[in-house]
C-alpha cells in the first residue's frame, strides 16, 4: 500500500510524499497541495475498508459523509487541525486536513528517566488544563477521539500550543464501534493509553480522560503505561510510589481519571477542569487569620456545604477543602474569640432567641426581640442589620412560595422546583415548600417515563426528529438526566446519518434522471441537520430540472398529438374524396 501510493497524485491535487504511519482505522500520509504555488503541506488519511462489496461500501460511504461533517465543525477549534477536503477515489475514502508544524509530545516526555526529565506538578497541571479544554470542545460536538496518546498531541512550532491531531479515528458518542476492538489491530503506541471498556466496544467520553491521565502519570513518573503495575484484586493501576513527588490533591485527581471502571471516573472533561482550577486557586492561606478572614472562610464553608451544586465542587475535593479551611480557622480562633466576646451575654442570648423565632416562622416576635436590644449594646448593630435582612428574606420567601403554589396548581413541575430554590434558608418556609417539591418530583418522574416511552417509540420507527422533541420536553430536574443526554446524543447522531442517507439516495435517483424520487428523498431531510443546507440547494436544483423535463415531455406530447391529428385529417379527406367519387360514379 505504502509503496504504491507514494508519489501518487490524488484528485489531481494532493501529491503523496511521505507516510506518517498507520492507525486502527487508516493510513496517514503527508502530501503537497500542488494547487498552491508554495506546495503547502497537508495531511491525507486513507480510511481502511475491510471489504469492497457494494453494500459495505454504501454503508461506509454514508458514515464517511456524516463524520466529515463533524470534522468540519471540530476544525473550527484553534487547537485542532482545520478540515480541508474529503473525497472518494477508486472506492477508497480520503480525508485532507491541515498539517501542523511542530513536534509530538513524545519528545518532551521522560522515558525510564533517560530521555528528558520528569515534569513538575505545575507543568502537569498546565498540560492537563490545556488538553482538557480541547476535549471539552470535542465531546460537546458529540464525538470521542478514541486515540489520545503522546504521538497525537503536537507542540505547534508557531505558538507552542498543544494541538490534538488524528481525528480519523473518532467515534460518535453512544453510536458504537459495533464490535470488540481486537488487540492485534491496535498500534503499539496506543497500547496502555486505551481504557478497558474500549476493547469491548463500550467507549465512553471519559475514555479519552483515562488516556490523558495516563500521559500525565507518565510525565510525573517517567514510566510508560505498560510498565505500571496493576492491583490483582481491583484491576486499578498502581502508579504512585515514595519516589514520586506529587501532592495528595493532584494524585487523587489523576487516580480518579484512570479508574478501571469508567463509572467511577470523572464523567466529563469539564468536571476535571473545575477540580484542577480549584486546586490551583483555592489553596488555604498560610498566615494567621484575622476576624474578617474567619468570617469569609466560614461563609465559604457554609456555602459549600449548603449549595454544593451551585459551587460545583467535586465530591473528591469537598472533604479536602473543608478540612483545610477548618484547620485555618483553628489557627485564628483565639484572635477571633478575643474580638467578639465583648458583647453583653444577655443581649447575645436575646438575639439568638430572636433568630430561633424567625426560623420557626414568627417574624413579628423575632423582630420585637431584636428591637429590644439597647443601642449602647455591642450587639445592637448586628441586631439592626439582622432585622433588615429578615424582612427582605421573608418577603422573597413568601413571593417564591406563592409562585411555587401557582405553578403546582397548573402542573408546571419544573417551575415548582425552580421557585423552591429561590426560597431563602428559613426553616419555616423550607418545611412548607418541601411537600410541594416532593410531589413535583414524583410528577416529574412520571412525566419523564411517559416522554421517554414516546421517544423510544418514535426512534423505533426511525422518526428521530420526533424522538428528540420528546426528549427535549423532559424536565432537567428528572433523575433520568444522564439517560436523556445519552439518548439526545444518540438520536441526534442517527438523525444526522439518516439525513445523509436520504441525501445520498437523492443523488442516486437524480443521476438516472428520476428527479421526482430525488425530491421526495430531499423533503425527508430535517431543516437543522448537517446536510440540510446542501439538501435545500439540491432541492431547488432538482425542482428546476423536473420542470424542464416536464416541459420537454409536454412539448413532445403536443408534437405527437399534432402529428396524429394531421395523419387522421389527411385520411378523412381521402376518405371523403373517395365517397364523393363513388357517388359521382353511381349518379353516372
Amino acid at each position: 500500500m505504502i509503496h504504491h501510493i507514494i508519489g501518487k497524485l490524488l484528485q489531481g491535487r494532493y501529491q503523496i510524499v511521505q507516510s506518517l504511519g498507520a492507525g486502527v482505522f487508516g493510513q496517514t500520509y503527508i502530501a503537497l497541495d500542488v494547487d498552491y504555488p508554495d506546495n503547502a503541506k497537508c495531511v491525507v488519511k486513507l480510511i481502511k475498508a475491510s471489504s469492497f462489496e457494494s453494500s459495505y461500501l454504501d454503508t461506509l460511504r454514508l458514515l464517511f459523509l456524516t463524520e466529515t461533517q463533524t470534522l468540519k465543525l471540530l476544525g473550527s477549534h484553534e487547537q485542532i487541525p482545520e478540515f480541508i477536503a474529503c473525497f472518494e477515489e477508486n472506492k477508497r475514502f480520503y480525508l485532507v486536513q491541515e498539517y501542523i508544524e511542530g513536534h509530538a509530545l513524545t519528545a518532551e516526555l521522560p522515558i525510564e528517566q533517560e530521555w528528558g526529565s520528569v515534569w513538575s506538578e505545575r507543568e502537569v497541571v498546565e498540560f492537563l488544563l490545556d488538553v482538557l479544554g480541547i476535549l471539552e470542545f470535542v465531546h460537546s460536538q458529540g464525538v470521542i477521539h478514541c486515540d489520545i496518546k503522546p504521538e497525537n498531541l503536537i507542540r505547534r512550532a508557531g505558538d507552542s500550543k498543544l494541538v490534538l491531531i488524528d481525528f480519523g479515528s473518532i467515534q460518535s458518542i453512544d453510536f458504537g464501534i459495533g464490535a470488540e476492538l481486537p488487540i492485534h489491530r491496535i498500534p503499539v503506541t496506543s497500547l496502555g493509553y486505551i481504557p478497558p471498556e474500549q476493547f469491548i466496544g463500550e467507549t465512553q467520553p471519559n475514555s479519552d480522560i483515562y488516556a490523558l491521565g495516563m500521559i500525565a502519570i507518565q510525565a510525573l513518573t517517567g514510566l510508560e503505561p505498560l510498565q505500571l503495575k496493576v492491583a490483582p484484586d481491583t484491576n486499578e493501576i498502581i502508579w504512585r510510589s515514595p519516589n514520586t513527588p506529587v501532592n495528595d490533591y493532584l494524585a487523587a485527581v489523576l487516580s480518579q481519571m484512570i479508574r478501571y471502571d469508567y463509572k467511577n471516573r470523572f464523567q466529563s472533561a469539564g468536571e476535571v477542569l473545575r477540580v484542577l482550577q480549584q486546586i490551583i486557586w483555592e489553596s488555604p492561606p498560610v498566615e494567621i487569620l484575622t476576624a474578617n478572614d474567619k468570617i469569609s472562610l466560614e461563609t465559604t464553608i457554609k456555602d459549600d456545604l449548603k449549595n454544593p451544586a451551585e459551587r460545583k465542587l467535586s465530591p473528591l475535593l469537598t472533604g479536602m477543602k473543608v478540612g483545610l479551611v477548618a484547620n485555618s480557622l483553628l489557627m485564628g480562633f483565639g484572635v477571633y474569640s478575643l474580638i467578639n466576646t465583648s458583647g453583653g451575654y444577655s443581649e447575645s442570648e436575646t438575639l439568638n432567641q430572636a433568630k430561633k423565632e424567625y426560623q420557626a416562622g414568627d417574624l413579628q416576635e423575632a423582630i420585637a426581640l431584636a428591637k429590644s436590644i439597647p443601642a449602647h449594646s455591642n450587639v445592637y448593630p448586628e441586631a439592626q442589620a439582622t432585622i433588615e435582612e429578615w424582612q427582605e428574606q421573608w418577603q422573597v420567601a413568601a413571593q417564591q412560595y406563592q409562585i411555587a403554589v401557582t405553578a403546582f396548581n397548573k402542573s408546571r413541575w419544573s417551575d415548582v422546583v425552580d421557585a423552591a430554590r429561590q426560597i431563602p434558608d428559613i426553616s419555616y418556609w423550607q418545611s412548607k415548600i418541601d411537600k410541594l417539591v416532593q410531589q413535583a418530583y414524583i410528577n416529574i418522574e412520571a412525566q419523564t417515563q411517559d416522554l421517554l416511552a414516546k421517544a423510544y417509540e418514535s426512534a423505533n420507527i426511525k422518526d428521530f426528529s420526533g424522538a428528540l422533541q420528546y426528549l427535549r420536553q423532559i424536565p432537567k430536574e428528572s433523575s433520568a438526566g444522564a439517560i436523556v443526554q445519552d439518548k439526545l446524543a444518540e438520536y441526534n447522531r442517527k438523525r444526522q446519518i439518516r439525513a445523509a442517507y436520504f441525501l445520498n439516495k437523492a443523488y442516486n435517483q437524480a443521476s438516472i434522471g428520476d428527479f421526482n424520487s430525488a425530491i421526495k428523498f430531499l423533503k425527508n431531510i430535517p431543516q437543522d441537520t448537517l446536510v440540510s443546507a446542501e439538501a435545500q440547494l439540491k432541492l431547488n436544483e432538482y425542482t428546476r430540472k423536473q420542470r424542464v423535463v416536464a416541459e420537454h415531455q409536454k412539448v413532445a406530447s403536443a408534437k405527437k398529438a399534432n402529428l396524429f391529428v394531421s395523419k387522421n385529417s389527411n385520411t378523412r379527406i381521402e376518405y371523403l374524396q373517395g365517397v364523393n367519387y363513388l357517388q359521382e360514379v353511381n349518379i353516372r
